[in-house]
């Protein structure tokens, strides 16, 4: 798959009928700023796809406008084939849609298995024992609030009630922020896992060379376009992004 930057044509590889996920003309505006624009993005079932870009550069816009939490002033969101832009935040989630926004945003005075369960509509006991599998360092504490938790099992919490309920696409907005590179590897190393299990992933993140390792696809977004779009290995190869993000 051709790499595409700065203002080439992006080839569309994906078909809608085969993605999962495909956005086309995506515009999200801030009042007069616009945040998004033209942006186009295909995730395909059983991929991991990195969302590369600085800070400001449009990452947790691009994650709220799918789940809902923005509205697009143009462009298109299909989710599994069908049009999403109008439903709520909560019909996209029972679509198949899991978000996990940046700041590890648990909830400080529940346990830890209640953090799980009070996100899972179907078998708790179940959803909750594959968590634990997932996350073990959070098996041990299961029984302990959330406050008491180290940054990254708040994180590695937050993640895994993203997941309560099988989430067809998994949302994962800046999971390494604020966690040191042992906790960053213990958290995003698990996306090859998370998308073996059936769940494709949108990991927004700044750290590039972690995202690109777990990642089949990346897209760069900057200040608001997508400048680059390609399988994984190339970006990471690529002199434009390796300089961009990689200090090469």
């Amino acid at each position: 798959m051709e790499i595409v930057l700065d203002g080439l044509p992006l080839a569309r590889r994906l078909t809608r009928a085969s993605a999962l996920l495909d956005i086309t003309g995506l515009e999200v505006r801030y009042g007069g700023i616009a945040a998004l624009r033209g942006v186009a993005i295909s995730i395909l079932p059983g991929q991991g796809v990195a969302l590369l870009g600085a800070n400001g550069a449009g990452k947790s816009t691009l994650m709220k406008a799918i789940i809902g939490l923005v509205r697009a002033a143009a462009g298109e969101i299909r989710f599994d084939a069908v049009p999403i832009g109008s439903l709520r935040p909560d019909r996209r989630a029972r679509r198949g849609i899991g978000y996990c926004p940046e700041g590890r945003r648990v909830f400080p005075g529940l346990t830890v298995a209640e953090n799980l369960a009070v996100a899972c509509w179907g078998d708790v006991a179940r959803k909750t024992d594959e968590m634990f599998a997932l996350f073990p360092a959070l098996a041990a504490r299961r029984a302990s609030p959330a406050w008491q938790l180290s940054g990254g099992q708040q994180q590695m919490l937050a993640v895994g009630r993203s997941l309560m309920n099988a989430p067809r696409l998994l949302l994962l907005d800046e999971p390494s922020l604020g966690l040191s590179p042992l906790l960053t590897d213990e958290v995003i190393g698990r996306v090859p896992e998370i998308v073996a299990g059936g769940t494709s992933v949108l990991l927004a993140e700044q750290n590039a060379a972690k995202a690109l390792s777990v990642c089949d696809v990346a897209y760069v977004l900057k200040t608001g376009v997508v400048t680059a779009h390609g399988p994984a290995a190339a970006l990471a190869a690529s002199d434009d992004v390796r300089a961009a993000f990689l200090g090469g």
